[in-house]
């Protein structure tokens, strides 16, 4: 444990931010596997739904600096590819 003020201030920021992105990650995921869930069941309407909720929750998350811009430009990708590919199935 710190003894230094400057320290203590320090590791409380980094425990309130470690929560912080703990749920917009959570949120993140959570809206991910959900458009999975259904893309794989076959219920595409919903599917449309789902895809633009985790394509903003990917997006804000880069935007809080939670993950990298790269990385949800990129699983955007992949969900955007995966969803035409079941649609034109």
């Amino acid at each position: 444990m710190p003894t230094i003020d400057s320290a203590k201030k320090r590791m409380r920021q980094s425990e309130k931010r470690r929560e912080h992105n703990k749920t917009i990650k959570s949120r993140m995921r959570t809206a991910v596997r959900k458009f999975e869930q259904a893309v794989e069941s076959g219920d595409l309407e919903d599917a449309e739904e789902l895809l633009r909720t985790a394509e903003s929750q990917l997006d804000r998350a880069a935007t809080k600096g939670v993950i990298p811009k790269n990385r949800a430009s990129r699983k955007v990708g992949r969900l955007k590819k995966r969803y035409h590919e079941a649609t034109n199935e």
